[in-house]
């Protein structure tokens, strides 16, 4: 059976998607592509600029921890931009991609490595009709960690059945990053994706802000309007 491609992310814009170049599993040429097959187990590497704005904002918050924990690290894109920040990182994943993490699923964890987690986790396991927010519950209610930003869907709060998680687990801040990100290499589908911030120190209602591509200037924003 042939897997589903991402080509269904550019229907509602009537544009289609790049050729790309891939290798042909069973000759081992490189060969044109009309769409790029869904990679298993969701793993999309993310590109560096949603993680640089993301610390760009919350760097200082993740050092008073001393340790982040990416446990989605995949090839370890994100990870070399939280060591280029000057992070401590403890990597983690389902399968071996390389970047010298380690092979452990999530829900085999019974005590987190580290106080925060900073990751772009799998989709499918964070919302209700595959998951039932497994991912989320686990996180914060089994493994309490006191800190955890993901990078989601802009519409993943309005996912059915996800109302009781957010009455229980509100965000402390919510990042909407100002441009489409490119996960795949084919162009970058219609939808906005956004940082979700959960921090056990923050009181009050969310607050919402928004990230642009090139983003030095957002901490200067931030504080004036504080």
């Amino acid at each position: 059976m042939t897997a589903p491609s991402a080509r269904g992310l550019f229907r509602a814009t009537g544009k289609k998607s790049k050729p790309v170049h891939i290798r042909d599993l069973v000759t081992g040429e490189i060969v044109k592509a009309d769409a790029l097959l869904r990679e298993g187990n969701d793993f999309y590497p993310t590109p560096p600029e949603p993680t640089r704005a993301i610390l760009s904002v919350e760097g200082p918050r993740l050092r008073d921890f001393g340790t982040v924990w990416e446990l989605a690290a995949g090839d370890g894109a994100m990870v070399r931009e939280m060591d280029a920040a000057g992070l401590r990182v403890i990597a983690s994943d389902l399968v071996d991609r390389g970047c010298g993490a380690a092979i452990r699923s999530f829900y085999d964890f019974d005590a987190a490595p580290a106080p925060a987690i900073l990751t772009n986790p799998p989709f499918a396991e964070c919302g209700w009709g595959n998951g039932r927010a497994r991912w989320l519950y686990h996180a914060l209610d089994s493994l309490g960690v006191e800190y955890m930003a993901l990078l989601m869907n802009w519409g993943f709060p309005g996912a059915g059945g996800l109302g009781p998680f957010w009455a229980k687990h509100p965000p402390a801040r919510v990042y909407l990053m100002r441009w489409k990100i490119d996960f795949t290499g084919q162009g970058a589908p219609p939808m906005l994706n956004a940082w979700f911030v959960w921090d056990r120190a923050h009181r009050g209602e969310t607050v919402l802000r928004m990230l642009d591509r090139v983003d030095v200037r957002q901490p200067s924003l931030f504080e004036a309007a504080e």
